[in-house]
């Protein structure tokens, strides 16, 4: 892109980004372990369940050290309502790491942050432009498709290349402000199904739209962007969830598991499901029964 059009782009963007910008909790700090928790707790969850348990969490856990000096098992009680419990095993597990190699201080560098456990190429990278506001662009579903749609016009063949044109997109800078109206156009305008392009504030200057939106759309196969996750109902999925979830309350006979899973009968689907909450860090098997860790 030249560099009259980016500019153009970045400034409209970044105008519309100021009026559209959601009022979400995490966007009020830019305390880098505040925002890892709102990373992690975004992942697979949609915002406005995450809105609902953000606050308490952090008050919970305001810190690293704070996290790490509690049981995971606590951590995971904590996670309730949020889905995919093994992030809050590794969120625990991060600050464990953090305090002993950190000093209970997360660190400003990307390779030291892709170092800790279960932090990846985006969750890093989010960590730096939203703490430490990095010039870097991000790589996620939402940014993915103003990626793929506006920026290049086509699919993206990999993470690298989607990565590189997502920094090559950055006023220098407004990381902070860039990323957050990326992601507000990808959730409320540039959808999966029916994009708004007639209400878009950036369709004279998107790539695909001046291209005609021509089939296929831009944002099949492109890299960052996930596919649509498996059936959940009857699921292992569910199983898991439903065996956590009780587990909150307390204990769970290992005779019970099947039941409380929702496979009444079906004792060896419990038990692989049993093992692999065990070997997951999210559950341990004492006397009999199943417990938090």
């Amino acid at each position: 892109m030249r560099a009259p059009a980016l500019t153009a782009l970045q400034a409209r963007l970044l105008e519309w980004g100021e009026g559209a910008r959601r009022d979400l909790p995490w966007r009020r700090t830019r305390d880098p372990w505040a925002v890892l928790v709102s990373e992690l707790m975004l992942q697979q969850t949609q915002a406005p369940r995450v809105a609902l348990r953000y606050e308490a969490f952090v008050d919970r856990f305001p810190t690293p050290a704070a996290c790490a000096a509690a049981a995971v098992g606590d951590v995971v009680a904590a996670w309730a309502g949020l889905g995919y419990n093994r992030r809050a095993v590794n969120l625990h597990r991060t600050a464990c790491a953090v305090v002993e190699r950190h000093r209970g201080r997360l660190p400003d560098d990307l390779d030291a942050l892709l170092e800790l456990p279960g932090i990846g190429p985006y969750t890093a990278r989010a960590v730096l432009v939203f703490a430490f506001g990095r010039d870097l662009g991000l790589v996620d579903t939402n940014a993915g498709r103003f990626l793929a749609r506006a920026g290049a016009g086509r699919a993206l063949a990999n993470r690298r290349e989607a990565e590189r044109l997502a920094d090559a997109l950055v006023p220098r800078g407004r990381a902070w402000e860039w990323g957050q109206a990326v992601f507000d156009l990808g959730a409320l305008v540039c959808t999966r199904r029916d994009p708004a392009c007639d209400r878009c504030p950036i369709a004279r200057r998107c790539a695909w739209n001046r291209g005609g939106r021509a089939d296929p759309d831009p944002v099949a196969g492109s890299a960052g962007i996930s596919a649509g996750q498996s059936r959940f109902a009857g699921s292992d999925r569910q199983g898991r969830g439903r065996l956590v979830h009780a587990l909150r309350a307390g204990p769970v006979p290992l005779a019970d598991a099947a039941l409380v899973a929702g496979w009444p009968g079906d004792d060896a689907r419990a038990s692989r499901i049993v093992d692999g909450l065990v070997a997951d860090g999210l559950a341990r098997v004492d006397d009999g029964a199943l417990s938090l860790p």
